[in-house]
């Protein structure tokens, strides 16, 4: 299952793409992770997904990694009187604490602590931006504001606020629930939503104690405003569009894409790129060739991955969806400007020894043209951080821990293999060529670097570097 690109494929399941055929296709078409997203599955149906992609990872030899996106807090209005109300633009419109019906003139808020928080100004978009207000006035059980964007508000439409700080924990009971039962289940990834403040992604960490990695989702201004702290926290961040289009105006999104991906790669952090990458095959066998333009342009940027949402979840092509981002993937990367691109987004190293490792072996390789950087890693920092460098060889993280070979299927150009750990240098090197050989990476014959920490076995002890020939695959 060897894959012939860097980047990373994440696809989420839903209706379309649940059974085990289906699920099977998806990865032989090029899925290396799989979502699930816990706004539309229950338990039941997330432990039964999880057999399923356990199994056949089992089958095909493949270490398949599962990420857990939790839904987060949803901020709703209540409902109205007749089912629904037409703003018009210039009224005012009352947003209260009175659990009535609402009518022309008000509507419910059911979440007092955006009510306490709302402050004259603040914007209040309904139903994904369709509807805008503003703030005029802000008592604690009632605010009064000013429509600048006419449209129908209907029942427990959703609201948004781009101005307005919640002093609410990133976690609903909901997201707590679902997350011991993924944890139980054994996934790689959390992904938290609604993340505000560094301290969101803390407590899911708290939480998970080493069970899963945490990806934060970057869907918030507030989250754009600490950016830094909240990237220096989290294990992996998503560029969450779809949201971030909502509450940013959409010509800022581009530009924070590439400030986050890059943000991100200084620290050697994973990041994914997602939200209507190829919305238009929810319904069409193929994409437009702007989608086809804007999936080269996360691959050209050097993200970690790409995301598939409706159109593997609920579309009528998810298997053609994967194959067509595969397909968009390897021909991107097979440009030699994609390599110039890649090369020219070269940060300095963080002043570490693992980093100062992870730098040399990059120039080593490049120098020799070695067919393949082999890293041997307990807790998959070593790959990590030498995926952070973006080398023009291969990646193989050779580890004893099955988790973090899932993890690992999350990670730029990683190529992970659960074997053993090395006995002595010696053993470290001739298994790691063998290993090379096997995955199609090398020929017998070929160099390879082999990147590892002695004493074996212990975590972020990333300390040797060594050239090595690979021989026969017996």
């Amino acid at each position: 299952m060897r894959r012939l690109r860097r980047v990373k494929i994440l696809a989420t399941l839903g209706p379309a793409s649940q059974d085990r055929e289906t699920i099977k296709r998806l990865i032989e078409a090029g899925a290396d992770v799989f979502r699930i997203n816990m706004s539309h599955a229950s338990h039941d149906n997330m432990r039964e997904r999880i057999r399923v992609i356990r199994e056949l990872s089992k089958e095909l030899n493949h270490e398949i990694g599962i990420l857990l996106d939790l839904q987060g807090p949803k901020l709703r209005v209540g409902e109205f009187a007749d089912g629904g109300v037409d703003l018009v633009k210039g009224q005012t419109f009352v947003l209260d604490s009175d659990a009535r019906p609402g009518d022309s003139g008000r509507v419910h808020l059911p979440h007092p602590e955006i009510l306490r928080a709302l402050a004259p100004g603040h914007v209040v978009l309904i139903d994904d931006g369709k509807v805008r207000l503003h703030i005029t006035e802000a008592k604690p059980a009632r605010a009064v504001a000013i429509v600048d964007v006419a449209g129908r508000i209907s029942n427990r439409k959703g609201v948004s606020l781009p101005d307005t700080e919640i002093p609410v924990s990133a976690m609903t009971e909901k997201d707590r629930s679902d997350l011991e039962a993924g944890l139980n289940e054994g996934v790689d990834w959390i992904a938290v939503s609604f993340v505000q403040r560094a301290d969101d992604i803390a407590e899911v960490k708290k939480i998970a104690r080493g069970r899963a990695l945490g990806l934060a989702k970057i869907e918030k201004p507030q989250a754009i405003a600490r950016l830094d702290e909240i990237i220096e926290i989290s294990d992996a961040l998503m560029v969450a569009r779809g949201d971030l289009g909502v509450e940013m105006p959409l010509e800022k999104v581009p530009g924070l894409q590439k400030r986050i991906t890059r943000s991100a790669r200084r620290l050697g952090k994973p990041v994914v790129v997602a939200t209507q990458m190829l919305e238009s095959m929810i319904t069409t066998p193929v994409p437009t060739r702007a989608e086809v333009s804007d999936v080269a342009t996360a691959v050209y940027e050097g993200a970690d991955a790409v995301m598939l949402s409706a159109e593997s979840a609920a579309g009528k092509f998810p298997v053609e969806a994967v194959a067509t981002m595969n397909r968009i993937a390897e021909e991107v990367e097979s440009d030699q400007v994609w390599r110039a691109v890649i090369n020219a987004q070269r940060m300095a190293p963080e002043p570490t020894g693992a980093d100062a490792i992870a730098v040399a072996a990059r120039d080593v390789a490049e120098t020799l043209d070695v067919k393949a950087v082999c890293a041997w890693t307990a807790s998959g920092s070593t790959a990590f951080r030498i995926a952070r460098e973006r080398p023009a060889p291969a990646i193989l993280a050779l580890t004893p821990r099955r988790a973090t070979a899932r993890r690992l299927s999350l990670v730029w150009g990683v190529h992970a293999i659960v074997t053993k750990d090395a006995d002595d240098i010696d053993d470290m090197a001739v298994r790691a060529g063998k290993f090379a050989n096997r995955e199609g990476f090398s020929n017998a014959g070929d160099r390879i670097i082999v990147v590892a920490g002695v004493p074996f076995g212990t975590p972020g002890a990333t300390n040797m570097i060594r050239i090595a020939f690979t021989g026969k695959d017996k």
